[in-house]
């Protein structure tokens, strides 16, 4: 039988506009070999939040450019948490300074990827550190 592969919703919550950046992720880590779900521009934290527990995924990534890291972050990770999913892991990526990614991680973030981190380092990040959801 063989490994369950690891199912990643990857989101652009908020007003951002751009997502070349999410859709390379996201093909980084199709390519890998995971199963991936990208909900496409302009969602809110609630249906980020619902799709990933419709969807069954074991972890979340986030892009987010538009500087609002702080608020859309803890949002997705406190709707899960409500929701009774508060054990899929977030991560994420964007424009974050790095005086914020303390910040996030305190409040549950697992892990924040900068601009000029290679998607390499965020496929072997997840193969080390996201696990498949029971």
């Amino acid at each position: 039988m063989s490994e369950k592969k690891l199912r990643i919703l990857v989101a652009k919550p908020g007003l951002d506009g751009h997502d070349r950046g999410a859709k390379i992720i996201a093909r980084a880590l199709r390519d890998a070999g995971f199963e991936v779900i990208y909900t496409g521009l302009h969602q809110t934290s609630e249906i980020v939040a619902e799709a990933a527990i419709q969807e069954d995924v074991d972890a979340i990534g986030l892009s987010i450019l538009s500087g609002a890291h702080m608020t859309l972050f803890p949002k997705v990770i406190e709707l899960l948490a409500e929701k009774g999913a508060g054990d899929i892991p977030v991560f994420g990526g964007g424009i974050i300074p790095k005086e914020d990614i303390a910040e996030l991680e305190k409040l549950g973030v697992k892990g924040v990827f900068t601009p000029g981190v290679s998607t390499e380092a965020i496929v072997t990040w997840i193969n080390e550190k996201i696990s498949p959801r029971a």
